[in-house]
């Protein structure tokens, strides 16, 4: 039940994102420094121990070949790729209208959010994780629902956002229904993570001139001390 209540609220948030986003600018700021601040949270205390614990899963099927390492190399590739790719899309923005590259954009985060969502519904993940999940994920959803939107509104809230939902639907389905190796989980987190850390702080990390340092500070501090307590009182 929860990996639908899950999916549900990742479709909501995608549809109406930008409605959880305060108009005033001095509230936007503050919200966006709290959202960053759990986002990078979530990198350091979550993804990062993750992937070295999905290492080990590597290791049983690489045996002899292992370095120790290759899911820290399949993350790195991911960066590198998505950042490859967002480079292109500002390199088409200078030749093309702005909303080719809207689009571009859409498709390109349709099947980054597809790999998320994937992710979590593989990881049968249930009661209290899930509304962990449900927090760091979908505050980072909005995000980049909200970087899209900025783009180009009008065509974002028209159509964009369905199809960045639809992403969302069939990572569900798949996460659902189909069933992969650890070690295929695994290389698909470790690629997705690698991703994910690049939009943190590529995106969500406030810069200095918009940033609310102590909001910020806030969100890195209590979603961290969220996390040691629910690793600690539930053995995650």
């Amino acid at each position: 039940m929860s990996a639908y209540l899950l999916g549900i609220l990742f479709i909501i948030i995608h549809l109406f994102a930008n409605n959880f986003i305060p108009a005033n600018q001095i509230r936007r700021r503050k919200w966006l420094s709290f959202s960053g601040g759990m986002a990078v949270s979530y990198v350091f205390v979550y993804i990062l121990p993750s992937m070295h614990r999905e290492q080990q899963t590597v290791e049983v099927y690489t045996d002899n070949l292992t370095m120790e390492s290759e899911l820290y190399f399949v993350g790195l590739l991911g960066l590198l790729i998505f950042y490859g790719i967002q480079k292109t899309f500002k390199q088409v923005v200078q030749s093309q209208d702005n909303r080719s590259t809207l689009w571009l954009q859409i498709i390109f985060f349709t099947i980054y959010n597809m790999l998320i969502v994937y992710i979590v519904m593989a990881s049968n993940v249930t009661g209290i994780q899930s509304v962990f999940y449900g927090i760091a994920i979908g505050l980072h959803f909005i995000a980049v629902a909200h970087d899209l939107w900025r783009e180009n509104p009008k065509q974002y809230n028209l159509v964009g956002r369905f199809v960045i939902a639809s992403g969302i639907i069939i990572g569900w389905i798949i996460g659902v229904f189909v069933t992969l190796s650890s070690f295929a989980q695994a290389m698909i987190f470790a690629f997705i993570s690698g991703a994910m850390i690049l939009n943190v702080l590529k995106n969500e990390l406030p810069n200095e001139q918009h940033a609310h340092f102590p909001t910020f500070a806030f969100g890195v501090i209590s979603y961290t001390l969220i996390t040691f307590a629910l690793k600690f009182f539930f053995e995650w």
